[in-house]
């Protein structure tokens, strides 16, 4: 299983299917039995916001991850494609100064990391909040997505340094080409990726009994990076359709 790991104070607060088929007909005299009615997934209430203080949204954090973790853990059981480590570890950073973030990483021997600043969880107003970061954030190791953008990154590179040495492009200029190149590639993909993310991470979320649209909330509390051709977000308005988006399939029963 997973393990939560903060430093300083914050280390003192970790303390209905059926399936169809022919029936026979009931015997003279005797009650036709109801048709079972299939179960409709229902969203969770909101959370009630957590005391609007870091100490109250530390103890929140903690008692989130109680739940996220093991629903982390079984989505990646059940949806990964690849030979991926699903013991995750969950970390915050509690130096000062950091602006909020969070992230996702792997350790040496494969170990999924995801990372929290203090200064984003601080700045969430509720449960939900999150439960939808760490769903999401969990979503980019699920999806290979570390994988996928070195990968990117990688063919990219190459192209812009075989084009700068066929024009005669020195030994600086081709390094440079490259560098490029692998920025452009990494970045180009990553707003695919992170709406891809918002989607599985709100099935997480879902899963675990938060309400993701209610968690989706911090988009609007965070600058809009807009539509911008190499942007590494997606407009807010793209992630916030995104969440919907994936609520209305598990509450059709299109996906689990």
């Amino acid at each position: 299983m997973g393990q939560m790991m903060a430093r300083s104070w914050l280390a003192g607060l970790i303390a209905a299917v059926a399936v169809a088929g022919c029936a026979p007909l009931p015997a003279p005299g005797t009650a036709r039995m109801p048709a079972p009615v299939p179960q409709v997934p229902v969203l969770p209430a909101p959370s009630a916001p957590h005391a609007a203080t870091p100490d109250g949204a530390a103890r929140s954090f903690v008692q989130v991850m109680r739940r996220m973790e093991p629903a982390v853990r079984q989505d990646c059981l059940n949806r990964r494609t690849a030979p991926i480590s699903c013991d995750f570890l969950f970390v915050v950073d509690d130096r000062p100064g950091l602006e909020p973030n969070a992230f996702q990483t792997v350790d040496r021997n494969g170990r999924p990391v995801v990372g929290f600043t203090l200064s984003l969880i601080a700045q969430t107003q509720n449960p939900d909040e999150i439960a939808f970061v760490v769903g999401h954030e969990a979503a980019h190791h699920i999806l290979n997505h570390l994988d996928r953008k070195s990968g990117a990154a990688t063919a990219a590179a190459v192209v812009l340094g075989s084009l700068a040495s066929a024009y005669g492009g020195d030994t600086g200029a081709i390094a440079r080409a490259q560098e490029i190149g692998a920025s452009v590639g990494a970045r180009y993909y990553s707003k695919e990726w992170e709406l891809e993310a918002d989607y599985l991470g709100a099935i997480i979320t879902l899963n675990a009994g938060y309400d993701p649209i209610s968690g989706s909330g911090l988009f609007q509390r965070i600058p809009d990076p807009g539509n911008h051709v190499l942007g590494t977000h997606p407009a807010r308005g793209q992630r916030l359709a995104q969440v919907r988006r994936a609520v209305a399939d598990v509450q059709a029963g299109r996906i689990r």
